[in-house]
């Protein structure tokens, strides 16, 4: 939308004196502060989205037990998954119960855990996990956040990423992609994790915060990089406020998209560009 305003400027003549001249130009209209309504719509819009570009997505930690997913969030700090579950299967099966943590033999947990990188300090949080278990809860993982953050070692991003995929209990996980994504999207502003995570459990429906986290994940690390985003190739075009970022030639950002789901994404994506609505 454009609107004309009043110009005043100065006009030089041919005698090399300026006179005042008043003109009218187009300029783009201020656009308007979003609501917290509009806002609240758009994320909802957003994240159905997102679950039409991942529908199989899911924590890409391998586990069969809480307590193997503990282990492997406690494991994932400054490592990437791929790397955790290469070496979780032989962890799991040398320490299949948190007795198994406490009572471990410090040099050889070190060992087997050292291509996680910060080995030591790992291995000095899953033996004060194993212990604090025993001695605290039976050697059980509990089910509630309040119960899992007083563990050594458990942030409120551990204990929703544990109570989320092992127990079912909604919770929003809030990573680095995560949180510089909704940043990125106009959601919260907000810097600080607990903060980031409060903020985005008042835009989002509660049934929806373990997906939604998924969804956002997923879409980081295949979409929306940090450096260069796939602006061209990405299904939210429509309602991200930072489109441009990065290029917006499809055939570019096609290029920057990765991972299993790429020819669905770029599909939805072309789709998208046409004019679709991908939800209501």
């Amino acid at each position: 939308m454009l609107r004309s305003v009043a110009h005043v400027g100065f006009e030089c003549a041919s005698r090399g004196w300026f006179r005042r001249v008043d003109y009218a130009e187009s300029v783009p209209a201020t656009k308007k502060p979003e609501t917290k309504l509009g806002l609240t719509r758009r994320a909802r819009r957003m994240v159905r989205v997102l679950a039409e570009g991942y529908p199989d997505a899911h924590c890409e930690l391998d586990f069969t037990t809480p307590l193997e997913l503990l282990v492997a969030v406690v494991l994932s700090a400054q490592c990437t998954d791929k790397k955790v579950n290469e070496v979780t299967p032989a962890l799991f099966a040398k320490y299949p119960t948190a007795a198994d943590y406490a009572g471990a033999e410090r040099v050889e947990l070190e060992e087997m855990i050292r291509p996680t990188g910060f080995y030591r300090n790992k291995a000095t949080s899953l033996m004060g996990l194993g212990a604090a278990l025993v001695e605290q809860h039976d050697g059980v993982v509990p089910g509630t956040l309040e119960e899992l953050v007083k563990l050594p070692g458990v942030g409120r991003k551990t204990a929703n990423v544990v109570l989320g995929n092992a127990f079912d209990v909604p919770g929003i996980t809030v990573d680095t992609h995560f949180g510089r994504l909704v940043r990125r999207w106009g959601w919260t502003a907000e810097e600080d994790a607990v903060k980031v995570e409060h903020a985005i459990g008042t835009l989002i429906e509660k049934r929806d915060w373990t997906m939604a986290s998924h969804w956002i994940i997923f879409h980081g690390r295949r979409v929306c990089h940090a450096k260069t985003p796939a602006c061209g190739a990405c299904l939210l075009m429509k309602d991200c406020p930072s489109y441009g970022l990065g290029p917006e030639d499809p055939d570019k950002a096609a290029k920057l998209v990765k991972g299993d789901e790429k020819p669905h994404l770029l599909e939805l994506a072309d789709r998208v560009r046409s004019g679709e609505k991908l939800v209501g």
